[in-house]
């Protein structure tokens, strides 16, 4: 066996040189994904009612279920994640003069759709609306068409097997685990990519960009109502919250496995989200869907030794950002309202953890500022992408002009927020639950500073973060919100003498 390492010389590659035809596989070897799994994801995101034809077609057969979704959808070939260094090693074959043939079990609306993109192959054998040209059926193909032994085959998996068994010799490419143990059982070319490429790559630093792991710095508002009930901080209430914060989190990240597949295409086209783990291929889409059912399983498990009220706002969060990811964020107006939801809904949850009840006047700050926030993140992501860009390509239900809007309506909802705080402190809620309630006035400005800081830097085109996100890690932040929290402590513990 030789086991050699793609570099930028492809006359070093130390493979046995042959003159047979080169047949090579699409899913996984040529491209870092499934072109079927993302296709039902697209088609999905078109109309989540196909849902329920995919099994109909599926009874007519793979070939037949593949054919449908390919009549429907189609992939952008020029953003398909490639696995370049072996995209380079084809081009110095087919330069050498070799017959390079494309074999997929892809069907074949895709199939011909990547090869008129690379120009590189000399004709395509793919599945088409009768046969599933996969495994033993692509060997019987490329047997009647090259001979037995007749070609060479560059393959990835275990549905690979029986056509390398026929092969003249078999190229394995990438790095899964039962594939390599096949290459040097059978002494076949094992292509690998050199270190320092994604292979080389920490799985669990991949895992953690898919599942934002940053982004469960959000599910610390669920702490917001035990730290404003300061007086029923225990182990119990602790431990409680603690669960609480890992079972949102777990669902967050399984939702945000999903969104990302859901948008691989838009993503792909992004400035910067084109890097995903999901939409670059790092992590496959087969892959993706089994970790957001750990992920999900896992926040079910935990919700269910909280509070039933818990798992009921847990199960409401699930499908609000379900249906986010699916419909509402292309709504406009519709989709700032939804994460405006969203983040209230944690605080909700919170309370529903330790057993307590927010006050409607928390409600409404939340409402009013969480909605600022939101408007931010899209006004931010707007503007950095659609001065040229139609709604259609954009995905959203915004046109460039709609950005002043959104600005203004962000910072009069900011200031909203405000307004309900100071009324806040004046409630009998607050008389009831604070020593020294008129503290609470000194927290106003710091909220002030705050929104109108992040409206400033979004206007300034400064703000790259999630707002909140941003909030959570920006030292300035950090510090206006230390100082929030020791007021309402002290609001708490100290006497009115003080005042």
């Amino acid at each position: 066996m030789s086991v050699v390492s793609i570099t930028a010389d492809h006359n070093e590659l130390g493979l046995r040189t042959s003159a047979k035809p080169l047949c090579v596989d699409l899913d996984g070897t040529l491209i870092r994904t499934d072109l079927l799994h993302e296709a039902v994801f697209k088609l999905l995101r078109m109309n989540i009612l196909y849902l329920f034809m995919l099994p109909i077609w599926l009874a007519g057969g793979k070939a037949n279920l593949k054919a449908e979704i390919a009549r429907r959808v189609m992939p952008d070939a020029q953003r398909l994640p490639f696995n370049q260094a072996l995209l380079d090693w084809l081009k110095s074959q087919r330069a050498a003069g070799r017959e390079l043939v494309l074999a997929t079990a892809s069907n074949q609306r895709y199939a011909r759709a990547v090869a008129d993109h690379l120009k590189i192959f000399h004709s395509v054998e793919a599945s088409d609306d009768t046969v599933n040209l996969s495994s033993s059926a692509k060997a019987k193909r490329l047997v009647e068409r090259f001979g037995e032994g007749g070609f060479d085959y560059a393959g990835n998996g275990r549905a690979d097997y029986k056509v390398w068994d026929r092969a003249n010799r078999a190229i394995v490419v990438g790095d899964e685990s039962d594939a390599i143990k096949y290459a040097r059982r059978e002494h076949a070319d094992l292509l690998q990519e050199p270190a320092g490429k994604t292979q080389s790559k920490s799985r669990l630093r991949i895992w953690a960009k898919a599942i934002r792991v940053h982004q469960w710095l959000k599910n610390t508002l669920l702490f917001v109502p035990l730290v404003l009930s300061f007086s029923e901080l225990n182990l119990a209430t602790a431990t409680q919250m603690i669960a609480a914060f890992f079972a949102f989190s777990f669902c967050a990240s399984g939702v945000y496995l999903l969104n990302d597949l859901i948008d691989i295409d838009v993503d792909r086209q992004h400035k910067t989200k084109y890097k995903r783990p999901i939409a670059s291929g790092q992590i496959t889409v087969s892959d993706a869907v089994f970790g957001a059912i750990c992920l999900f399983s896992a926040a079910l498990f935990i919700s269910l030794q909280l509070p039933i009220l818990f798992a009921g706002i847990l199960l409401l969060y699930f499908v609000i950002t379900g249906a986010y990811s699916f419909l509402l964020k292309r709504l406009l107006l519709i989709d700032v309202l939804t994460l405006a939801g969203l983040f209230t809904i944690r605080v909700l949850a919170g309370s529903a953890a330790i057993g307590g009840v927010v006050s409607t006047w928390l409600l409404a700050f939340c409402v009013f500022f969480f909605l600022s926030l939101a408007l931010v993140k899209r006004f931010v992501e707007l503007s950095g992408q659609m001065a040229n860009v139609s709604r259609a390509v954009s995905g959203r239900g915004y046109q460039a002009s709609d950005l002043e809007t959104l600005a203004q309506a962000g910072m009069t909802s900011g200031f909203a927020s405000v307004v309900v705080l100071a009324l806040f402190i004046d409630s009998p809620l607050v008389a009831e639950s604070f020593s020294n309630p008129q503290m609470i006035w000194l927290v106003c400005p710091l909220v002030l500073y705050l929104l109108m800081r992040i409206w400033v830097l979004a206007r300034r085109n400064e703000m790259h973060d999630d707002p909140v996100v941003f909030l959570m890690t920006d030292w300035r932040s950090q510090i206006m919100i230390a100082v929030g929290a020791v007021i309402m402590l002290g609001s708490q513990l100290i006497g009115p003498w003080v005042m």
